[in-house]
């Protein structure tokens, strides 16, 4: 299938590091669901800091196919790679996928929410009523415990923030701009800030069965967090706060 000459109706953004082992099936895969659903689609692959294989794959895959697109960060930092897809997507949609999980069945809900102007904004939510969550318990708790610190810190409404989402590019892209922080918390401040902006934002429960272990420990991404946590907070409730890339 080519794009029209109008362009992607989707752009699907992902970060990617040190992904070697699962990189090439699981966009060969996502782009046989896409093509299966009849979109006009880019699929975008953020690599950032990767010490393996993962750059020459992805280039591989963009030879292969010119809707799959590629760049690369010169640090370990998904929330700037995540940002760079974004801003560089071409789609009227973008749905912000894990490597790890390519969910078809939330690109198809959420997309139909987006079409119909029921939301601007579509969270799948690993935590509300009816999502299944079959990570280990560890990671689990980790989630339900940072969700309620935004909650309390930021006043979220919501039930998650980090994983997919799909919106209305134009829609985001004003809070895009707006976002200081980096690394994992950025996924969290573009919801907040929408949501705080009055964008229509809809959660959808999801199902989370991850291919792989996370690449980065969690024990090394906690203090990270809060750092960057406490940075947005001081953002949001003061007004200061440096933009980090």
């Amino acid at each position: 299938m080519s794009e029209s000459t109008a362009g992607p109706e989707v752009s699907v953004v992902i970060p990617v590091y040190n992904e070697e082992a699962i990189l090439r099936d699981s966009v060969q895969g996502l782009v046989r669901g896409l093509d299966a659903e009849g979109l006009q689609f880019e699929l975008w692959l953020a690599e950032n800091g990767s010490r393996d294989r993962t750059r020459e794959i992805a280039a591989e895959l963009a030879a292969l196919d010119p809707r799959v697109k590629w760049f690369s960060c010169p640090s370990p930092n998904y929330g700037a790679a995540l940002r760079m897809a974004i801003e560089q997507a071409a789609g009227e949609f973008v749905l912000c996928e894990e490597i790890d999980l390519c969910d078809l069945d939330f690109h198809r809900r959420a997309l139909a929410l987006l079409r119909a102007g029921a939301a601007d904004l579509v969270v799948g939510s690993k935590a509300m009523p009816g999502a299944h969550d079959r990570r280990p318990l560890g990671r689990r708790a980790a989630t339900r415990a940072y969700n309620g610190l935004l909650r309390v810190t930021l006043g979220y409404r919501g039930t998650d923030t980090h994983g997919l989402k799909a919106f209305r590019r134009a829609a985001l892209l004003p809070v895009v701009a707006r976002c200081i922080v980096g690394h994992d918390v950025f996924a969290s401040e573009l919801v907040i800030r929408a949501q705080r902006d009055g964008v229509a934002i809809t959660e959808i429960p999801v199902e989370l069965e991850e291919k792989r272990a996370p690449s980065i420990h969690l024990a090394r991404r906690v203090p990270r967090v809060l750092k960057n946590l406490a940075r947005l907070m001081a953002a949001i409730h003061l007004g200061r706060g440096a933009k980090e890339r």
